[in-house]
């Protein structure tokens, strides 16, 4: 059964072995993941996309392309059964920002899956994350907030702030005590935007460009954008909807790698398809034992969409949940979409 998430007192979220009464139509949730460039995350979404089937999901990937995706990746992506979507890039105000990471400057350009309203709630998830158990049940979770796992402040690209300065991590908030009289109120719940479950909104969307004109730049990019703009109705889910890898040796206390639906490989060395075990922690017989899962998932055939269609899919995949070019071409003819959609692959 899946498991029921429920508030509980601190505003967290906890699993309980029960399974939610709200069925959602099949039509109206999908999953989306972000793709740019020719590089080889195309292989991370491919993995994504057959991880989801082993996990029997019953709702569909939607990619989110930048025009700069190269026509054969967008052909293995339809391929593996994606809904590719074409989206212009989102460019942050110029300013002297020094990103945590050089390339983190293409992510604004995820704020553009707002304007996917065609369906009424989605779960984004990084193109370097894997889905090892259903996690369909999340888009029954209460309208009306944005839910996401919190971060962990204790990796060196934190090392400019005042949480790492001084070793509070919300993941341990018991470990260093937030002086509040020396360093101001504490921080609030930062989460990781690796993973989230949202309710796309075109209102939402202008709110988004319009705070992102005015807003400066900040280390982490759009993750530090959205964690201001969402920070009144974000809620906490489980570690085990989005381990970052860092949490294995950073908090092992936090974690139960039995029970861990979805794993986020974005600690330096975990990417599957680039890993060498050379990096510092990538020696780990955990880290071993996840890059492995994560290939016995990508190299099996019987999960590429064409060999999976013919079988499972019919009882999983609604129709109309993967045509939704004729409604897309409807809502842009009338104006109400502004982005591109991806050309034909066929």
């Amino acid at each position: 059964m899946a498991p029921e998430i429920t508030p509980i007192a601190n505003g967290t979220l906890t699993a309980a072995a029960t399974t939610l009464a709200k069925q959602p139509s099949i039509s109206k949730c999908a999953y989306v993941t972000f793709l740019a460039g020719n590089g080889d995350y195309v292989k991370g979404v491919v993995g994504l996309a057959k991880g989801l089937r082993k996990a029997k999901s019953k709702y569909p990937l939607v990619v989110a392309i930048l025009p700069d995706v190269p026509k054969d990746h967008r052909r293995i992506l339809v391929s593996q059964g994606c809904i590719v979507r074409e989206i212009e890039p989102v460019s942050p105000p110029d300013n002297q920002t020094e990103f945590a990471m050089a390339y983190y400057v293409i992510n604004y350009s995820k704020l553009r899956i707002w304007k996917f309203v065609e369906y009424s709630k989605m779960i984004y998830l990084d193109g370097d994350i894997q889905v090892f158990d259903n996690i369909d049940h999340l888009f029954d979770l209460p309208d009306g907030h944005f839910y996401a796992v919190m971060d962990c402040f204790c990796e060196k690209t934190w090392a400019r702030t005042p949480q790492y300065k001084v070793g509070y991590c919300q993941q341990r908030p018991d470990k260093v005590n937030w002086a509040v009289d020396e360093m101001g109120p504490k921080p609030a719940l930062y989460f990781n935007a690796g993973m989230f479950v949202y309710e796309p909104s075109l209102a939402i969307y202008d709110e988004l460009m319009k705070k992102l004109k005015i807003t400066p730049p900040t280390p982490f990019a759009e993750q530090d954008f959205l964690n201001m703009f969402f920070r009144d109705v974000y809620r906490p889910i489980p570690n085990a909807y989005n381990l970052v890898l860092a949490m294995l040796w950073r908090h092992p206390e936090n974690v139960q790698l039995e029970k861990v639906k979805v794993v986020h490989y974005c600690a330096a060395g975990s990417k599957p398809w680039r890993y060498t075990g050379e990096e510092e922690n990538m020696e780990r017989e955990d880290i071993k034992m996840l890059v492995k899962k994560w290939w016995e998932i990508y190299e099996d055939e019987s999960l590429d969409y064409g060999n999976w269609v013919g079988s499972e899919a019919a009882a999983v995949v609604d129709p109309e949940a993967v045509n939704v070019q004729p409604f897309l071409a409807a809502l842009s003819e009338a104006g109400v979409l502004h982005y591109v959609t991806a050309p034909s692959a066929a």
